[in-house]
């Protein structure tokens, strides 16, 4: 058994899950409790500190022997500070979380944002591992982004880089909580996709995708939308490839801007897998400006999952 291990966090609104990591980055230990948010910056990181000390406690490790530990947290980081400068959902402004959970822990304290973090993970054991720059593309709720290159994640100057999600597809489009309008994430998230089979179903209450909204209590999600399109309804099939049209088209700006090896799709629709990735690779083979070049950007679903925020966070100390 290892004599080092790390542990890495993933903050979310809802919930927070601390991993266990030993040298080979395998998670010997996780155990997820509730966020409970609203509350203040530091009853949550006394919650996160003796999260940490129960999984290792849950796993049979003195906490001595646990060498670092990283956090993925939504919001704008100073990676080097360890400040989160601003937190949306959580309220919290100029939040000294590394240098707070330190005092807390007594062992060092690496901070990232969650996108990141999240894409550090699959870099390091996901599906961009052995690749040399990935971009993470997480489809959810809006579009989460996490950008490697040559080994390093970016994050740009204030440490709010890689918010892909706020670019703007159709100008002068649907509002966004950003203060933008037409961004990405309002017609190539998940959530986008929910509400646009909501939409739909609404304008043919004959369809399938209106049948199936209705049994699950008139609450859609996105994977309705292929469920209906699988048994060959019209509407699900216009709504599903609308919306992979949306998706294609922020893809191919990120591919543009970067020219990554890989760009790795996340989020709970990539369980549709090839019925998702074939439609996005002939977009992007239609319209990548090194469409003509030998080396092309690969597009793959992340593997990692729910793992890939703790893995990330568990080696951000390599960032170091």
């Amino acid at each position: 058994m290892s004599d080092l291990y790390r542990i890495g966090i993933d903050l979310g609104g809802t919930t927070v899950t601390a991993g266990l990591v030993d040298e080979e980055n395998k998670i010997l230990h996780k155990l997820t409790w509730a966020t409970a948010l609203p509350r203040p910056a530091e009853d949550l990181e006394q919650h996160m500190a003796k999260l940490c000390r129960a999984v290792a406690q849950q796993a049979g490790v003195d906490f001595a022997k646990v060498a670092s530990i990283g956090i993925g947290t939504p919001g704008s980081v100073n990676s080097k500070t360890g400040k989160v400068g601003f937190n949306a959902n959580f309220g919290y402004h100029n939040w000294d979380l590394g240098s707070d959970m330190e005092k807390l822990l007594g062992c060092r304290v690496y901070v990232e944002n969650d996108a990141n973090a999240a894409a550090y993970g699959e870099y390091l054991e996901g599906s961009a591992k052995g690749y040399n720059s990935a971009v993470c593309v997480t489809l959810g709720t809006g579009i989460g982004g996490g950008i490697i290159l040559d080994g390093r994640i970016f994050s740009g100057a204030n440490g709010a880089g890689g918010e892909i999600g706020h670019t703007v597809t159709v100008q002068n489009g649907r509002p966004c909580m950003c203060g933008r309008r037409g961004c990405w994430e309002k017609y190539g998230s998940a959530r986008a996709l929910s509400e646009d089979s909501a939409a739909a179903a609404q304008e043919h209450p004959e369809s399938l995708l209106h049948t199936l909204i209705e049994k699950n209590g008139g609450k859609p999600n996105a994977k309705m939308a292929f469920d209906a399109m699988a048994q060959n309804d019209a509407v699900a099939k216009q709504v599903v490839e609308n919306w992979l049209n949306a998706v294609g088209c922020g893809l191919v700006n990120v591919i543009n801007t970067f020219q990554p090896d890989v760009v790795c799709i996340g989020g709970g629709v990539s369980a549709q897998g090839e019925v998702l990735l074939q439609p996005l690779q002939k977009i992007v083979d239609a319209e990548d400006y090194n469409r003509s070049g030998s080396q092309r950007t690969q597009i793959k679903l992340a593997t990692l999952r729910n793992d890939a925020a703790v893995v990330g966070g568990a080696n951000l100390y390599r960032q170091h």
